[in-house]
Protein backbone atom coordinates (compact mmCIF):
# COMPACT_ATOMS: atom_id res chain seq x y z
CA UNK A 1 0.00 0.00 0.00
CA UNK A 2 1.27 3.42 -0.77
CA UNK A 3 0.57 6.11 1.86
CA UNK A 4 0.33 9.44 0.57
CA UNK A 5 -0.99 11.76 3.32
CA UNK A 6 -4.09 11.23 5.51
CA UNK A 7 -7.69 10.67 5.15
CA UNK A 8 -10.39 12.90 6.94
CA UNK A 9 -11.78 10.94 10.12
CA UNK A 10 -14.27 9.65 8.18
CA UNK A 11 -12.48 8.01 5.00
CA UNK A 12 -14.29 10.56 2.65
CA UNK A 13 -12.30 12.97 0.08
CA UNK A 14 -13.98 14.72 -2.65
CA UNK A 15 -17.71 16.75 -2.17
CA UNK A 16 -20.42 16.90 -4.69
CA UNK A 17 -23.68 15.20 -5.83
CA UNK A 18 -21.55 12.80 -8.47
CA UNK A 19 -21.20 9.22 -8.27
CA UNK A 20 -19.76 7.69 -4.81
CA UNK A 21 -16.72 5.02 -5.43
CA UNK A 22 -16.35 2.62 -2.56
CA UNK A 23 -12.58 1.14 -2.99
CA UNK A 24 -11.75 -2.01 -1.11
CA UNK A 25 -8.53 -2.71 -0.35
CA UNK A 26 -6.06 -5.81 -0.69
CA UNK A 27 -5.46 -8.62 1.45
CA UNK A 28 -2.95 -6.86 4.50
CA UNK A 29 -3.94 -3.62 2.71
CA UNK A 30 -6.00 -0.41 3.90
CA UNK A 31 -7.69 2.63 2.31
CA UNK A 32 -4.45 4.48 2.48
CA UNK A 33 -3.31 2.98 -0.69
CA UNK A 34 -6.13 4.89 -2.54
CA UNK A 35 -6.56 8.47 -0.78
CA UNK A 36 -4.33 9.96 -3.40
CA UNK A 37 -7.23 8.34 -5.54
CA UNK A 38 -9.65 11.37 -5.44
CA UNK A 39 -6.98 13.82 -7.11
CA UNK A 40 -8.21 12.19 -10.13
CA UNK A 41 -11.69 11.79 -9.84
CA UNK A 42 -13.98 13.93 -12.12
CA UNK A 43 -15.85 17.19 -10.53
CA UNK A 44 -18.25 16.19 -7.95
CA UNK A 45 -17.44 12.80 -7.29
CA UNK A 46 -16.98 11.22 -3.74
CA UNK A 47 -13.34 8.55 -3.34
CA UNK A 48 -14.28 6.34 -0.41
CA UNK A 49 -11.35 3.85 0.46
CA UNK A 50 -13.01 1.54 3.42
CA UNK A 51 -11.17 -0.55 5.76
CA UNK A 52 -11.85 -4.09 7.18
CA UNK A 53 -11.83 -4.57 11.10
CA UNK A 54 -8.05 -4.92 12.38
CA UNK A 55 -6.47 -2.50 9.00
CA UNK A 56 -5.97 0.87 8.88
CA UNK A 57 -8.39 3.62 10.55
CA UNK A 58 -9.50 0.25 12.23
CA UNK A 59 -6.69 -1.39 13.29
CA UNK A 60 -7.56 -2.07 16.85
CA UNK A 61 -10.65 -4.12 15.86
CA UNK A 62 -10.21 -7.77 15.51
CA UNK A 63 -9.73 -9.29 12.46
CA UNK A 64 -12.36 -11.40 10.34
CA UNK A 65 -11.31 -14.36 9.77
CA UNK A 66 -14.72 -15.58 7.56
CA UNK A 67 -15.18 -13.91 4.24
CA UNK A 68 -18.98 -14.27 4.43
CA UNK A 69 -18.60 -12.28 7.79
CA UNK A 70 -16.28 -9.57 6.00
CA UNK A 71 -18.71 -8.78 4.05
CA UNK A 72 -21.27 -8.94 6.83
CA UNK A 73 -19.39 -6.19 8.35
CA UNK A 74 -19.23 -4.18 5.29
CA UNK A 75 -23.21 -4.51 4.40
CA UNK A 76 -23.97 -3.22 8.39
CA UNK A 77 -21.51 -0.41 8.11
CA UNK A 78 -22.21 1.05 4.80
CA UNK A 79 -25.81 -0.37 5.10
CA UNK A 80 -27.48 3.63 5.96
CA UNK A 81 -25.42 4.89 3.07
CA UNK A 82 -25.98 2.35 0.53
CA UNK A 83 -30.06 2.93 0.79
CA UNK A 84 -29.48 6.49 0.21
CA UNK A 85 -30.65 7.07 -3.04
CA UNK A 86 -29.54 10.36 -3.38
CA UNK A 87 -26.72 9.55 -5.38
CA UNK A 88 -25.25 6.51 -7.33
CA UNK A 89 -22.77 4.63 -5.84
CA UNK A 90 -20.38 2.30 -7.24
CA UNK A 91 -17.94 -0.34 -6.33
CA UNK A 92 -14.09 -1.07 -6.93
CA UNK A 93 -12.05 -3.96 -5.10
CA UNK A 94 -8.57 -4.76 -5.68
CA UNK A 95 -7.33 -8.21 -5.10
CA UNK A 96 -9.04 -9.51 -2.02
CA UNK A 97 -11.14 -6.41 -2.27
CA UNK A 98 -12.82 -7.36 -5.67
CA UNK A 99 -13.74 -10.11 -3.90
CA UNK A 100 -15.41 -8.58 -1.18
CA UNK A 101 -17.16 -6.01 -3.43
CA UNK A 102 -18.36 -8.79 -5.85
CA UNK A 103 -19.79 -11.14 -2.76
CA UNK A 104 -21.29 -7.51 -1.70
CA UNK A 105 -22.98 -6.86 -4.65
CA UNK A 106 -24.37 -10.41 -4.91
CA UNK A 107 -25.62 -9.79 -1.19
CA UNK A 108 -27.78 -6.20 -1.98
CA UNK A 109 -29.49 -7.68 -5.41
CA UNK A 110 -29.80 -10.85 -3.02
CA UNK A 111 -31.68 -8.64 -0.11
CA UNK A 112 -33.89 -6.89 -2.98
CA UNK A 113 -31.50 -3.28 -2.03
CA UNK A 114 -29.64 -0.96 -4.29
CA UNK A 115 -27.04 -2.40 -6.04
CA UNK A 116 -24.06 -0.40 -6.68
CA UNK A 117 -24.16 0.88 -10.88
CA UNK A 118 -21.15 -0.63 -11.41
CA UNK A 119 -18.66 -2.84 -9.97
CA UNK A 120 -14.77 -2.98 -11.01
CA UNK A 121 -12.50 -6.23 -10.13
CA UNK A 122 -8.82 -5.71 -9.79
CA UNK A 123 -6.12 -8.48 -10.04
CA UNK A 124 -8.60 -11.26 -8.97
CA UNK A 125 -9.86 -14.53 -10.42
CA UNK A 126 -13.28 -15.12 -10.11
CA UNK A 127 -14.50 -17.16 -7.16
CA UNK A 128 -16.03 -20.63 -7.30
CA UNK A 129 -17.32 -23.05 -4.64
CA UNK A 130 -14.02 -24.36 -4.56
CA UNK A 131 -12.32 -21.08 -3.57
CA UNK A 132 -11.17 -18.42 -5.94
CA UNK A 133 -8.67 -19.30 -8.79
CA UNK A 134 -5.48 -17.44 -7.22
CA UNK A 135 -2.85 -19.08 -5.78
CA UNK A 136 -2.25 -18.22 -2.57
CA UNK A 137 1.25 -19.91 -1.55
CA UNK A 138 2.50 -17.44 0.95
CA UNK A 139 0.26 -17.84 3.75
CA UNK A 140 2.72 -21.08 4.04
CA UNK A 141 5.69 -19.21 4.43
CA UNK A 142 8.28 -18.45 7.00
CA UNK A 143 8.18 -14.58 8.49
CA UNK A 144 11.74 -13.94 6.21
CA UNK A 145 10.45 -15.63 3.25
CA UNK A 146 6.91 -13.84 3.80
CA UNK A 147 8.88 -10.39 4.06
CA UNK A 148 10.44 -11.06 0.96
CA UNK A 149 7.42 -12.14 -1.19
CA UNK A 150 5.76 -8.84 -0.33
CA UNK A 151 8.64 -7.09 -1.22
CA UNK A 152 8.70 -8.59 -5.05
CA UNK A 153 5.04 -8.46 -4.97
CA UNK A 154 4.63 -4.82 -3.95
CA UNK A 155 2.16 -2.75 -2.02
CA UNK A 156 3.62 -2.96 0.84
CA UNK A 157 5.71 -0.28 1.76
CA UNK A 158 9.12 -0.52 2.44
CA UNK A 159 9.00 1.36 6.64
CA UNK A 160 7.18 -1.89 7.03
CA UNK A 161 8.79 -4.51 5.81
CA UNK A 162 12.10 -3.22 6.99
CA UNK A 163 11.17 -1.91 10.66
CA UNK A 164 10.92 -5.29 13.24
CA UNK A 165 8.27 -3.36 15.11
CA UNK A 166 6.09 -2.40 12.17
CA UNK A 167 5.99 -5.98 10.85
CA UNK A 168 5.28 -7.55 14.12
CA UNK A 169 2.13 -5.55 13.68
CA UNK A 170 1.34 -5.82 10.03
CA UNK A 171 2.39 -9.49 9.39
CA UNK A 172 -0.37 -11.35 11.44
CA UNK A 173 -2.58 -9.22 9.43
CA UNK A 174 -1.27 -10.00 5.92
CA UNK A 175 -1.17 -13.86 7.21
CA UNK A 176 -4.51 -13.49 8.32
CA UNK A 177 -6.16 -12.57 4.92
CA UNK A 178 -3.98 -14.58 2.92
CA UNK A 179 -5.65 -17.61 4.63
CA UNK A 180 -9.21 -15.69 4.35
CA UNK A 181 -8.67 -15.66 0.66
CA UNK A 182 -7.51 -19.07 0.50
CA UNK A 183 -10.52 -20.26 2.40
CA UNK A 184 -12.95 -18.15 0.55
CA UNK A 185 -16.30 -20.11 -1.07
CA UNK A 186 -18.98 -18.33 -3.06
CA UNK A 187 -22.60 -19.89 -2.90
CA UNK A 188 -23.65 -20.47 -6.54
CA UNK A 189 -24.93 -17.69 -8.03
CA UNK A 190 -28.72 -17.56 -8.77
CA UNK A 191 -27.48 -16.46 -12.37
CA UNK A 192 -25.71 -13.52 -14.23
CA UNK A 193 -25.06 -11.07 -12.32
CA UNK A 194 -26.95 -8.05 -14.00
CA UNK A 195 -24.45 -4.81 -12.77
CA UNK A 196 -22.23 -3.69 -15.20
CA UNK A 197 -18.58 -5.43 -14.26
CA UNK A 198 -15.32 -3.76 -15.81
CA UNK A 199 -11.78 -5.77 -14.74
CA UNK A 200 -8.83 -4.82 -14.54
CA UNK A 201 -5.21 -5.84 -14.27
CA UNK A 202 -1.52 -6.21 -14.40
CA UNK A 203 -0.29 -7.56 -18.14
CA UNK A 204 2.56 -9.29 -15.33
CA UNK A 205 0.44 -10.34 -12.55
CA UNK A 206 1.65 -14.10 -11.60
CA UNK A 207 -1.71 -13.78 -8.81
CA UNK A 208 -4.49 -13.42 -11.70
CA UNK A 209 -3.47 -14.29 -15.52
CA UNK A 210 -5.16 -12.26 -18.13
CA UNK A 211 -6.54 -15.90 -18.78
CA UNK A 212 -8.11 -16.20 -15.26
CA UNK A 213 -9.58 -12.17 -15.00
CA UNK A 214 -11.47 -13.29 -18.47
CA UNK A 215 -13.33 -15.60 -16.52
CA UNK A 216 -15.16 -13.06 -15.37
CA UNK A 217 -17.04 -13.17 -18.40
CA UNK A 218 -18.96 -15.67 -17.20
CA UNK A 219 -20.13 -14.09 -14.22
CA UNK A 220 -21.88 -11.19 -15.80
CA UNK A 221 -24.68 -10.74 -18.08
CA UNK A 222 -23.07 -6.99 -18.86
CA UNK A 223 -19.73 -7.20 -18.66
CA UNK A 224 -17.32 -4.77 -19.89
CA UNK A 225 -14.38 -6.63 -20.66
CA UNK A 226 -10.70 -6.53 -19.65
CA UNK A 227 -8.43 -3.84 -19.02
CA UNK A 228 -4.47 -4.44 -18.84
CA UNK A 229 -2.31 -2.39 -17.69
CA UNK A 230 1.96 -2.79 -17.82
CA UNK A 231 3.31 -4.31 -14.53
CA UNK A 232 2.47 -6.90 -11.70
CA UNK A 233 -0.38 -7.13 -8.98
CA UNK A 234 -0.07 -3.46 -8.00
CA UNK A 235 -0.30 -2.32 -11.89
CA UNK A 236 -1.48 1.33 -10.40
CA UNK A 237 0.81 1.72 -7.17
CA UNK A 238 3.45 4.54 -9.41
CA UNK A 239 0.73 6.06 -10.96
CA UNK A 240 -2.57 5.13 -10.81
CA UNK A 241 -4.16 7.94 -13.58
CA UNK A 242 -4.37 5.45 -16.40
CA UNK A 243 -6.74 2.87 -14.73
CA UNK A 244 -8.94 5.94 -13.15
CA UNK A 245 -8.85 7.07 -16.69
CA UNK A 246 -10.48 4.02 -17.30
CA UNK A 247 -12.58 3.26 -14.59
CA UNK A 248 -14.30 6.96 -14.88
CA UNK A 249 -15.32 6.31 -18.27
CA UNK A 250 -16.46 3.12 -17.59
CA UNK A 251 -18.80 4.33 -14.83
CA UNK A 252 -19.94 7.24 -16.63
CA UNK A 253 -20.96 4.15 -19.37
CA UNK A 254 -22.89 2.14 -16.75
CA UNK A 255 -24.56 5.76 -15.23
CA UNK A 256 -25.73 6.91 -19.42
CA UNK A 257 -27.05 3.36 -19.56
CA UNK A 258 -28.82 3.76 -16.15
CA UNK A 259 -30.51 6.82 -16.61
CA UNK A 260 -31.63 5.93 -20.65
CA UNK A 261 -33.23 2.80 -18.65
CA UNK A 262 -34.86 4.74 -16.70
CA UNK A 263 -36.31 7.36 -19.15
CA UNK A 264 -37.63 3.85 -21.12
CA UNK A 265 -35.08 5.05 -24.02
Amino acid sequence: MTSLGSLPRDGRSGTGDGPRLYVFPHAGGSGLAFQGWADHAPAGWRVLPVDAPGHGSLLGLPLVSDGEALVTHFLDRLGSELDDDEAPFAFFGHSMGALVAYELTRRLLAEGRRAPVWLGVSACGVPSADGPRVPVPLRDLTDEELRRRMALLGGTPAQVLDHPGLWQVFAPVIRADLHLVANWRSAPAAGPLPVPVSVFGGTHDGAASPEELARWAGLCARFLGVHLFPGGHFYFQDDPRPLFEVLAGEVRTALLARRDRVAGR
